[in-house]
């Protein structure tokens, strides 16, 4: 096992790994910009080292200083967390180099899933049902007209490098298609500095299904079941449960098979998602995948009873999973909430500054993520997630009344936050019948 993890993150998640180290008994160390200089990370954690200003580009995603930091500090590995740069085959390619262990997947492996267009392909060699699309890339307007036809509208173009719903458009015809290539292309260049688009059928408000699997060096490889991803608002996820209304034991088991599958044909390791779109008939097709832990990752936890974090650490130490396939059971059910500092009644502007008053619910079956408390100051820097509010039922219903119970009671002051839109949702009947899609906040949205 490790003796010392460098956390290359901020907020919930630098905390949450935090937490997993002191249960492992590895000490911590996180880098921090001069805005999070006050944060709970850098008071919680064994030590910790400023590596920049405010913004991102000269602080958390400055490679050079994080690891300088993890080589001066002597630690034995690095945990990327999500976002900044834990889906960087760069960054775990120079760890690796530097011969401090990069706990994810291999840069290979980064490399191959990153890039969309090629995942594509690897899964439908694995015989991964995968959505009706282009051959490869998009070279040109005639080329993607040509394509357009041949799938008929309505169209998805798609960055192959993409992420967060950037360098994503919908075509329904061919002029909105001329439109939509040229600005995916521009914005997956701005964003990514790669241009290379694919295009997809587009699926008319599907469920939006992830698969987490976990993987070991020795070639095991499991599934901890699905979360439902599908209240999203502009490809951002805002609610995940566990397990799904929409999938039953026969087809939880299939797309549960397919994962898997997926995950062995990218030869993947340590801790990520398949991403499958679900449509009104059953069918399901591969979507993505993400090569780091999640956002919603304990709502996995709540129904499996096993720590992602700490088997992070251990496969990455080298360790072969404990359990099997046949050992993991799935009890009760979980709902999570993001809880942002954005007014959602005002178009969802951001709204950092001072918690006057922070007061997270309690009680049995809620658990709340956070780095946030009272007389702590929202960064304007950084994404706009203060806090994640899981709860856990014996089953669904159960975990729906808690769960408004739970936001009833969150008291956050000084600043707008997401809870009574969340609430909104969790109370909505199409919701509580297990009736909804990605296309339900638009919907609700609209009445």
């Amino acid at each position: 096992m490790f003796d010392k993890i460098l956390i290359a993150n901020r907020g919930e998640i630098a905390l949450r790994i935090i937490r997993a180290c002191q249960e492992l008994g590895i000490k911590s160390v996180v880098v921090y910009s001069t805005a999070d200089a006050d944060s709970l990370p850098v008071r919680l954690a064994d030590e910790a080292v400023c590596i920049g200003p405010p913004s991102p580009a000269l602080s958390y995603l400055l490679i050079e200083r994080i690891i300088s930091v993890a080589e001066i500090c002597d630690v034995d590995a690095i945990h990327p967390g999500y976002g900044f740069l834990a889906e960087n085959s760069h960054f775990a390619e120079v760890c690796r180099d530097c011969n401090i262990v990069f706990i994810g997947p291999t840069p290979e492996a980064m490399r191959a899933l990153g890039d969309k267009a090629v995942a594509r392909e690897t899964m439908k060699k694995a015989g991964v049902p995968t959505t009706p699309g282009s051959e490869g890339l998009i070279h040109s307007e005639d080329d993607a007209l040509t394509i357009a036809h041949k799938l008929k509208y309505p169209v998805i173009i798609k960055a192959s490098a993409g992420g967060g719903g950037r360098g994503m458009r919908i075509a329904h015809n061919d002029a909105s298609l001329i439109q939509g290539y040229h600005a995916a292309r521009t914005e997956a260049e701005n964003a990514f500095g790669n241009g290379a688009l694919y295009m997809e059928k587009f699926l008319v408000n599907p469920k939006h299904i992830e698969f987490q699997i976990l993987a070991d060096n020795h070639g095991n490889v499991v599934h901890l079941g699905e979360r439902d991803c599908s209240i999203q608002r502009r490809q951002q996820k805002l609610i995940e449960e566990s397990p799904s209304p929409a999938l039953n034991v026969k087809l939880r088991e299939k797309m549960g098979r397919a994962a898997v599958r997926a995950a062995k044909a990218a030869n993947y390791t340590n801790a990520g998602t398949i991403e499958f779109l679900l449509d009104s008939t059953g069918e399901f097709y591969f979507m993505e995948m993400n090569t780091r832990i999640q956002v919603e990752h304990p709502v996995t936890e709540e129904i499996t009873g096993v720590d992602l974090i700490k088997e992070q650490i251990r496969v990455a130490a080298g360790a072969k999973l404990t359990f099997s396939q046949k050992d993991i059971k799935f009890t009760g059910h979980a709902i999570e909430c993001r809880i942002n500092a954005e007014d959602p009644f005002s178009n969802f502007t951001p709204s950092p500054g001072k918690l006057t008053l922070f007061a997270p619910s309690g009680g049995i079956g809620v658990r709340v993520d956070t780095h946030a408390f009272s007389g702590y100051t929202i960064p304007s820097y950084y994404d706009s997630m203060i806090a994640k509010l899981i709860v856990r039922g014996e089953n669904r219903k159960q975990a729906l009344i808690r769960c408004r119970r739970a936001l009833d009671e969150f008291i956050v002051e000084g600043i707008k936050t997401t809870i009574p839109f969340s609430s909104q949702i969790i109370g909505h009947q199409d919701f509580v019948a297990g009736k909804y899609d990605t296309g339900f906040l638009e919907r609700m949205m609209q009445e």
